[in-house]
């Protein structure tokens, strides 16, 4: 079941403004902007929208993970991102084209912002501020890829899982625990991997002390895993 009509919590609304997006505007460029956006709360695996399908909005996650994702002719899945809270998407339809590149589906229960591109295309050819903001939000995109595109190259995929980790751990060295905020197959299509290469690479890391019981990761030392 959706629900369209729910009102931005303050926890969702500190979310959503510390996005690139909307983060640098105030005054009557934020009440505008805020005015072309609904709030919707989705179940699993609920389709928010299809490749190909005519593109007529973008989104900010709030809570809770999305994929974007393509399919070959096969059926085969690729993840191109998981997005979490405060992460947009589908913006760059802002000036790239009329259909949608890729399917967006949740992973799990989330809430959504929904924006509209032709109102928010109008008020950034009226303001520049609002023009900046989109200008940053896909500044921030392009330069994000770029690094997902030099990671995949230059890393390898026990690499990749490590420094993933490492961002996460609570101290510098010795012993630690993480406890990822999704299933592992979610974390395999965010660092880029099928999810028997994800297993394989975890097989990898047990000789640094690396061992896994279901979402939660203990880390025997972090410094040796830095080592990887």
């Amino acid at each position: 079941m959706m629900n369209s009509n729910l009102k931005l919590s303050s926890r969702d609304r500190a979310v959503l403004m510390k996005t690139p997006f909307l983060s640098g505007l105030s005054g009557n460029s934020l009440v505008r902007m805020l005015a072309t956006m609904s709030v919707t709360s989705l179940p699993t695996r609920k389709s928010i929208f299809r490749e190909g399908e005519d593109a007529d909005a973008f989104y900010c996650v709030l809570n809770g993970y999305v994929r974007l994702y393509r399919l070959n002719r096969e059926g085969r899945e690729a993840d191109i991102r998981i997005c979490a809270p405060g992460d947009t998407f589908a913006e760059c339809l802002l000036y790239g084209g009329n259909k949608y590149r890729y399917h967006a589906q949740t992973a799990e229960t989330a809430t959504v912002a929904r924006f509209e591109l032709q109102a928010v295309r109008e008020m950034a050819e009226q303001e520049k501020d609002i023009a900046k903001a989109v200008m940053t939000s896909l500044s921030r995109h392009l330069l994000t890829t770029m690094e997902c595109v030099a990671n995949d190259r230059l890393h390898t995929a026990p690499q990749r899982v490590a420094n993933y980790i490492l961002t996460r751990c609570p101290v510098d060295g010795g012993p630690a625990a993480i406890r990822l905020p999704f299933q592992k197959s979610l974390l395999a299509g965010m660092l880029g991997l099928a999810p028997e290469a994800l297993s394989r690479a975890f097989s990898t890391l047990r000789k640094t002390g690396v061992t896994v019981r279901g979402r939660v990761i203990q880390v025997g030392d972090v410094q040796a895993l830095r080592e990887v």
